[in-house]
């Protein structure tokens, strides 16, 4: 990765799930279909312990934001919510239609863009993002579009890579043990052929709090202690230490 300057993010973005990434998500996909308990990020987080859903979510509307394909929104529907799926990608959603169709489970998919949504002011109780918007949309765009989605009281809740592991990853290889870029001005990240975005905490603070958010927790992921041996970018040891990844849960003042 190097933090470089503004970049068409939405069309490099679309093209890399569109052309690169579907033909080795699909298998993926089945298997969080699949998943009787949701399990979040790279390190399969339980449900259980991450406590993402917020309760009375039976009968809420709810919106996921850059769905990819679109197993939080099956795991949302299979827990009594009616959710809404978006992703500007043709492919995933093809993907996703597929799994619906496979695992009888409907709910809208809408090709579109999550910095700018097609729906109306105040439509949904919870709005999500497993690093869909939450690492691949412009923070300062998609964060004001879910706090206008949501009604009063909504919640916002999102994964994302954590500000420590963007410091340490490089363009190729694994995350180091010591910072590469500075943390000042992270934001954007060229990740090859693809745009990532990463806001330090206090900056994601900030921009919470200006689009009426109130946080309510902030969980770092640890790895767990498991056979799991890691991935090409991050390994298991070092996620052990350090958080690669965090969840944000937020409340929409009113």
């Amino acid at each position: 990765m190097t933090h470089d300057g503004p970049a068409d993010h939405l069309e490099q973005n679309r093209r890399f799930w569109d052309e690169e990434a579907a033909a080795w998500h699909e298998p993926l996909a089945r298997d969080h279909w699949a998943q009787t308990e949701p399990s979040w990020g790279l390190w399969a987080t339980p449900e259980s312990r991450a406590r993402v859903l917020p309760d009375g979510i039976d009968g809420m509307r709810a919106i996921e934001l850059g769905c990819g394909t679109a197993y939080v929104s099956a795991w949302l529907a299979r827990s009594g919510a009616h959710p809404v799926g978006v992703d500007l990608s043709e492919k995933q959603l093809a993907t996703a239609r597929a799994m619906q169709a496979e695992f009888g489970i409907d709910f809208p998919l809408v090709l579109g863009n999550a910095e700018k949504v097609p729906y109306e002011d105040n439509t949904f109780g919870l709005a999500i993002s497993e690093y869909g918007a939450s690492l691949w949309c412009d923070p300062y765009q998609w964060i004001p579009e879910a706090a206008r989605l949501l009604v009063p009281g909504g919640r916002l809740v999102f994964m994302r890579y954590s500000p420590l592991y963007a410091l340490c990853v490089p363009s190729e290889g694994p995350a180091s043990t010591t910072l590469i870029r500075g943390q000042f001005g992270l934001t954007r990240l060229h990740a090859g052929n693809r745009v990532e975005f990463v806001l330090p905490h206090g900056e994601m603070l900030r921009l919470l709090r200006d689009c009426g958010f109130v946080v309510e927790d902030l969980m770092e992921i640890q790895a767990p202690e498991s056979p799991h041996q890691g991935y090409p970018e991050i390994s298991t040891d070092w996620a052990r230490k350090w958080p690669s990844e965090e969840i944000w849960k937020a409340r929409l003042k009113g």
